[in-house]
């Protein structure tokens, strides 16, 4: 039995040999670079040829474990045999010895042909090991003797016949690989010697059955497990006689410790470990060299290696020659791993194991080459973006150049061409307006971006002035209006109808030949730009630029007639589109427009006129010049008591706020001071001085407290105004000191033949903010025509000198002076556009067929001949009538009602116009999808008639469109309010004259 045990262990020792020098040979190998001028050594047929050998090894030495690992050995009783024993029935087979099997596959490398025979003829005989024949014949020409084992066991013994049969061949393909006959064939011949060992259990000895059994691998794992269990249950006898004892579980580990990533191969623990994995020895040591490395790499001091771990991990992993294990799953075949995972994660752990230092250094060296290479790397990223970005740029830059000059050089062309046109327009003036000519009316309002984009509904603002339509009225005139907005069917027909219903109409309201014919004379065209641009809020003259087929409308409809274009507030756009049309332009050029069209622009022109204007100065662009300028201004006018500031590029009173002086603390003071000197020696600068230090010191507090904007929906405070104030430039003036102050606007023509037309004047009316106008009563009544006639005429020669032409728009205010009892008039805005006023002004004349006499300060209105007068009377009867405009009316809830209903609402409430009296309502229509804003006109004999009828409209159309409830946003009842106070001042006036008659 010792013999068997020293050929076993000669075998594992032959095995792991084998795989060691395949090992040392790969290794070896590479480490082999052959280069014969241009050819190199190709090694990896010979890689694939070990691989293939080392592969076919570790097989055969599993088969060959699993072969021993199936026998039943019954070892001797030695002292080191362990003390764990299996205890079995007292049935005790007889055993006998196996000799050495040879496979019979294939023939080993130089095999004697007898030794062949007796291989195939001893596998041949162990098919049928139970036949005693089999069993003698076995015995005599092989050598092997078989025990004589009970029937019941048969099985058994047929289960390890089987098992030799498949370990036979797979020996034999060992053998023939690597030529080791010779030492193979004497390892294979194993012994079998039956012997019992007695454990004295009271009076009962059991037999004690022990296995040498090497550990088995993954593979071989369960099939050991299945053919141990079935090998087992055949040995014990089925006798009711033998007592089963139960078998304890044996729990089959081989750790083993590495301390400081190093090995003891003498310890207990790993020589057990590595004589019972012997076989598989070549695939394991791979591993167990790569965790030792790890763990000498992290300087780990302790490591529990699981052994059964280890070779399960062994099996399945590929080594190649250069790939590295994975560190987790290295880690994962320790028992302590959560220990020494904790040093392996530590950072700088790595530098304290072995070549720590060199690992540093290269770890720096790499850090630093990576860092300069990075650097350089983005050092040419930036540089080579830079070098992209300027050509870019300089491309942009050189294409945006070109194009900069080409609008340019356009931009100088059309404004040559807009100057010969105006020169010929200016040439040829009175021929014009003599003989039939097209108006192509372009409503813009060519306010800056900022602006537009604030406005509320700005293209219904841009449609206010839709009445421009009446100036058919004029026999000799088409009209091609451009609308900002697509009209409804609804709205064409209303318009359609007031000009058919002109007032030219005779006794018996038959509508006569020529009123039919101007409905000819008008045509309502939308550039299809507007479809495009919704939102933008772009000026009529830019969409109408942008609209191809428009323009070329245009110039189908004026081909061979006399055309001009009368535009609205002044834009660059206005010259593109007279020069694609090849039309001039009733109006100045966009810069000269934009220059005076400002407050202070206004303020120069009006001193040029000399007008008196309001105590004040333009041009403030800072808050120290704003500062000093309120306290020179507040030094010399003590009898102002509010001070006014309006940014220069707002308009209708939106960039307008106002501080009373009545708030300032040295007032008083400054007051007392102003009447010791007196007004003849409080003129000079020296008593002035000490009242404006005290000003200065006190001003920037009282602006920040007291001063406010009119409308606060547009600048909520005083701060959001001063900053718009000094970054687009103001005007500082007084206000009328005066508590009954008067508003009047005078539209003017400036023909280009150098004449000044007064076409309308009338007195405004304002909102809830008393600097916003909303509509005005015509003609005025609060001047004197010949006063406010010279006053236009100064106006208007100051704006042709420079080279200002077209429509423009003057607002004054009258007060009465009462140190002098005189009334004054002052220039305080101007407005270089077509006004709303004008507008309505037109669509007033057109309806009641009368004509406005700015210079008598009358509206002469004929009345219509009746049939029983024609013989007796030459001419119609002229009557004045009076009116009150009203452009800008709102209400929210007008939207609830479409245009049909709303004038059937009117009809109800006895709301009309009539053609025979030539007095009543009128309304203006801007648009059918919001129809929150119209515009209304009321005509009466006189001007209180006229106010009455217009308040009690608004009054009626707020009750029967609103609840007590829900009112809606609007403005009719400020509206309302100004118009009481009217009233209230005109009764008051016709009271005074009244009482000044007799006296006179």
């Amino acid at each position: 039995m010792s013999d068997k045990l020293k050929y076993e262990d000669k075998l594992g020792a032959v095995l792991v040999q084998v795989q060691d020098d395949l090992r040392q040979l790969k290794c070896s190998l590479e480490k082999v670079t052959v280069n014969e001028g241009d050819e190199t050594l190709d090694i990896q047929p010979l890689d694939n040829a070990i691989r293939k050998t080392e592969s076919s090894i570790r097989k055969h030495a599993e088969d060959y474990l699993k072969a021993v690992t199936e026998q039943v050995l019954v070892l001797p009783c030695i002292e080191d045999l362990p003390k764990k024993t299996v205890q079995i029935p007292k049935w005790k087979p007889s055993l006998e010895r196996f000799p050495d099997v040879r496979p019979q596959k294939e023939d080993l490398p130089g095999s004697l042909p007898g030794e062949k025979h007796q291989s195939q003829l001893a596998m041949r005989l162990l098919c049928n090991p139970a036949h005693p024949n089999n069993r003698d014949i076995l015995y005599q020409k092989c050598g092997i003797s078989l025990p004589d084992i009970h029937k019941r066991s048969t099985n058994a013994v047929s289960n390890l016949t089987m098992t030799v049969a498949q370990l036979s061949p797979s020996v034999c393909d060992f053998m023939s690989g690597i030529d080791l006959k010779s030492r193979c064939v004497k390892q294979l011949k194993l012994e079998t010697e039956p012997r019992s060992t007695c454990e004295k259990t009271g009076s009962k000895c059991t037999p004690l059955l022990t296995t040498t059994t090497p550990p088995p691998t993954r593979i071989s794992k369960s099939i050991d497990h299945g053919s141990m269990m079935q090998g087992t249950s055949v040995l014990i006898p089925k006798s009711p006689e033998n007592l089963l004892v139960p078998v304890p579980v044996i729990i089959r580990k081989y750790p083993f410790t590495i301390t400081k990533g190093r090995i003891n191969p003498v310890a207990a623990d790993f020589c057990h470990f590595k004589q019972s994995f012997s076989l598989c020895w070549s695939s394991v040591v791979y591993a167990l060299e790569a965790l030792e490395k790890l763990l000498r790499d992290f300087a780990v001091p302790v490591a529990k290696v699981s052994g059964e771990r280890l070779v399960e991990f062994a099996h399945g992993w590929d080594n190649g020659w250069r790939k590295a294990p994975p560190v987790f799953s290295l880690l994962s075949m320790l028992e302590n791993w959560e220990e020494v995972l904790g040093l392996v994660l530590r950072p700088g752990q790595r530098y304290k194991g072995d070549g720590g230092n060199e690992a540093a250094a290269i770890h720096i060296q790499s850090c630093w080459r990576r860092y300069v290479a990075r650097t350089a790397y983005l050092r040419h990223c930036r540089r080579k973006w830079a070098a992209g970005t300027i050509a870019i740029s300089w491309l942009m830059h050189a294409q945006m150049r070109r194009v900069r000059k080409a609008l340019q050089a356009r931009r100088v062309r059309q404004l040559e061409n807009f100057r010969s046109r105006a020169q010929h327009l200016a040439a040829n003036w009175k021929h014009i307006q003599s003989s039939k000519r097209t108006i192509i009316h372009i409503p813009s309002l060519g306010y800056s971006q900022s602006q537009r984009l604030k406005l509320r509904g700005f293209d219904i603002l841009q449609n206010i002035q839709i009445s421009r339509l009446f100036d058919i009225r004029d026999e000799n005139v088409e009209v091609i209006y451009i609308c900002p907005r697509h009209l409804g069917e609804d709205m064409l027909h209303y318009y359609t109808s007031l000009l058919k219903c002109d007032g030219a109409t005779d006794g018996d309201d038959t509508v006569t030949t020529e009123a039919s014919s101007w409905v000819r004379r008008f045509i309502i065209l939308t550039p299809e730009a507007v479809d495009y641009f919704p939102t933008r809020n772009m000026c009529l003259s830019t969409l109408l630029k942008y609209s191809p087929r428009t323009l070329k409308r245009i110039k189908n409809l004026i081909q061979g007639k006399q055309a001009y274009i009368v535009g609205g507030v002044a834009h660059a756009d206005d010259l593109a589109v007279a020069d694609e049309l090849g039309l001039p332009v009733l109006g100045p050029e966009p810069a000269i427009a934009q220059h005076y069209s400002t407050k202070s622009g206004g303020r120069r022109i009006f001193t040029g006129a000399e007008v008196d204007v309001p105590p004040g100065r333009g041009d403030i662009y800072s808050l120290n010049q704003l500062h000093e300028t309120l306290a020179e201004l507040m030094s010399q006018n003590f009898n102002v008591q509010r001070w006014l500031f309006k940014i220069d590029s707002e308009h209708s009173g939106r960039g307008i706020a106002y501080c009373d002086i009545c708030h300032l603390n040295c007032y008083n003071w400054a007051l007392q001071k102003y009447h010791y000197y007196g007004p003849e020696l409080w003129n000079t600068e020296w008593n002035q001085e000490s009242v404006m230090v005290k000003y200065l010191d006190e001003i920037p507090e009282w602006l920040e407290r007291y001063a406010q904007p009119a409308k606060t929906s547009c600048y909520p405070n005083w701060a959001c105004f001063l900053k718009t104030f000094l970054r687009q430039g103001g005007v500082v003036e007084a206000y009328p000191p005066s508590d009954s102050v008067t508003c009047l606007t005078v539209d003017l023509l400036l023909e280009p033949g150098g004449e000044v037309t007064m076409l309308s004047c009338g007195d405004q009316l304002h909102g809830s903010c008393q600097l916003e106008t909303i509509g005005s009563t015509v003609p005025q009544t609060s001047v004197h025509p010949e006063t406010l006639h010279s006053i236009c005429m100064r106006v208007g020669q100051a704006c042709l000198q420079r080279l200002i032409v077209g429509y423009v728009s003057v607002d004054l205010v009258t007060f009465l002076n009462h140190n002098s009892m005189e009334q004054k008039v002052w220039a305080i805005d101007l407005d270089l556009t077509y006004s709303d006023q004008l507008a309505m002004t037109q669509m007033l004349l057109m309806m009641t067929g009368g004509t406005l006499n700015c210079r008598a300060g009358c509206l002469e209105v004929p009345m219509p001949i009746r049939e029983k007068c024609c013989e007796h009377q030459s001419a119609p009867p002229v009557v004045h009538r009076y009116a009150v405009i009203g452009s800008h009316l709102f209400h929210s809830h007008l939207s609830m009602l479409y245009h049909n209903v709303f004038f059937m609402i009117c009809k109800a409430l006895g709301i009309g116009f009539n053609i025979k009296r030539k007095q009543g309502t009128v309304f203006a229509l801007y648009d059918n999808h919001d129809r929150c804003s119209i515009g209304m006109i009321t005509v009466s004999e006189d001007l209180q008639g006229a106010l009455v009828t217009f308040a009690q409209n608004l009054s009626v159309i707020h009750q029967e469109i609103s609840s007590s409830k829900i009112q809606g946003e609007t403005n009719f009842k400020d509206l309302i309010k100004d118009i009481e106070d009217v009233l209230q001042m005109t009764v008051q006036n016709k009271q005074r004259a009244v009482k000044d008659k007799p006296a006179a």
